[in-house]
C-alpha cells in the first residue's frame, strides 16, 4: 500500500464551454491563479488543456510554450501537457505537443468511443509518442479509457522499451460514455491486471462526472492515486455546479487524510515518477 497520495488537478480540459462554465479557467493568468492555489492544496501535478483567444481548446505551440515557462515560474508543480487536445486535433499537432518540453505527456494507450465521438489513438501514433518521449527526456502518463488499453501498454513496453526513467505510472480514465464504467468492480479488475506490467507501476484514477466520488474512494483504498478537477467534472454535488478547482483538490486531499494517505509533496511526486 502506497503512504502518500499523488494528487493530479486537471483544471480546463476541451469539451466544456467557458459560456456554460463560467468558473472554467481558460486564459493563462485563470490557469496560473489555479495553479498555485491548488499547489498550495496538495496538488502536485497540473494536467493541462490551453485554450485560444475566443476559450476554444487549440494546441498552439507558442502558447503551449508559454504556458509551460509560465508555470515551471510560478510554481513547483509536475507539468503534464495533454497529447490528446480535443477529438478534432490531427495527430501532428498532438505529436507536437512535445516540442513545448513538458516535465509529462499523457500518452493514451487505445482507440475509445468519446460520447457521440471517437477518440483516434493508432497504434502507429502511440508508438511515436512513446519513443519521442523516451528521447526527449519526457515522462509519459499512460491514460487508459478501457482495460484492453493495458494489454496494449503491455506490448507497447516489451517492444520498445521503458519509459523515460524508468517507473511506468498509468491514469484510469473511468465513466467516459463508450469507455470503462466508474466503479470499484471495474477499478479493481483494472488494478489486478497490473500485475503483468513492470513491477512498481503505479496508477492514478479518474472519475468522470457522477463516479468522481466512487473512483476517488476505490482507488485510495487500493492504493492509487487521484487526479481531480474540471476537465472531469463540473458538479460537485447533485444539483451543486462546481465553484472552482480548488474545491476538488481540497476534497481530494481531505480523503487523502482520511486514508491516512497524505498529499505527497512535488519532490515526493518526482521521486515516484521516475524524475
Amino acid at each position: 500500500m502506497t503512504t502518500g497520495t499523488l494528487i493530479t488537478v486537471a483544471p480546463t480540459g476541451a469539451e466544456s464551454a467557458k459560456a456554460e462554465v463560467p468558473a472554467l479557467p481558460v486564459t493563462l493568468d485563470e490557469l496560473l491563479a489555479t495553479a498555485k492555489e491548488c499547489e498550495a492544496l496538495g496538488a502536485a501535478v497540473i494536467h493541462v488543456h490551453i485554450r485560444d483567444d475566443e476559450a476554444k481548446p487549440t494546441l498552439d505551440l507558442g502558447r503551449l510554450r508559454d504556458t509551460v515557462a509560465a508555470l515551471r515560474e510560478s510554481t513547483d508543480l509536475i507539468v503534464q501537457l495533454s497529447s490528446g487536445g480535443a477529438v478534432t486535433d490531427p495527430e501532428a499537432d498532438r505529436l507536437a505537443v512535445l516540442d513545448a518540453a513538458p516535465d509529462m505527456a499523457s500518452c493514451t494507450m487505445g482507440t475509445v468511443n468519446f460520447g457521440d465521438d471517437v477518440f483516434l489513438n493508432r497504434w502507429e501514433f502511440i508508438v511515436d509518442l512513446h519513443t519521442r518521449m523516451q528521447e526527449r527526456g519526457i515522462v509519459p502518463e499512460y491514460e487508459i479509457f478501457d482495460l484492453g488499453h493495458l494489454t496494449a501498454l503491455q506490448r507497447l513496453l516489451g517492444k520498445y522499451g521503458l519509459p523515460h526513467g524508468g517507473h511506468v505510472h498509468v491514469d484510469f480514465v473511468m465513466g467516459v460514455p463508450g469507455g470503462m464504467p466508474g466503479t470499484t468492480e471495474t477499478l479493481v479488475a483494472a488494478r489486478q491486471m497490473l500485475r503483468d506490467l513492470p513491477e512498481g507501476t503505479t496508477f492514478s484514477a479518474t472519475g468522470i462526472g457522477r463516479s468522481t466520488i466512487p473512483v476517488l474512494l476505490a482507488s485510495l483504498s487500493t492504493g492509487g492515486h487521484l487526479r481531480v478537477g474540471m476537465e472531469d467534472t463540473v458538479t460537485y454535488a447533485k444539483g451543486r455546479p462546481v465553484e472552482s478547482n480548488m474545491q476538488l483538490v481540497a476534497r481530494a486531499v481531505g480523503f487523502a487524510q482520511l486514508a491516512q494517505r497524505p498529499p505527497l509533496t512535488t519532490a515526493e511526486a518526482r521521486q515516484l515518477l521516475g524524475m
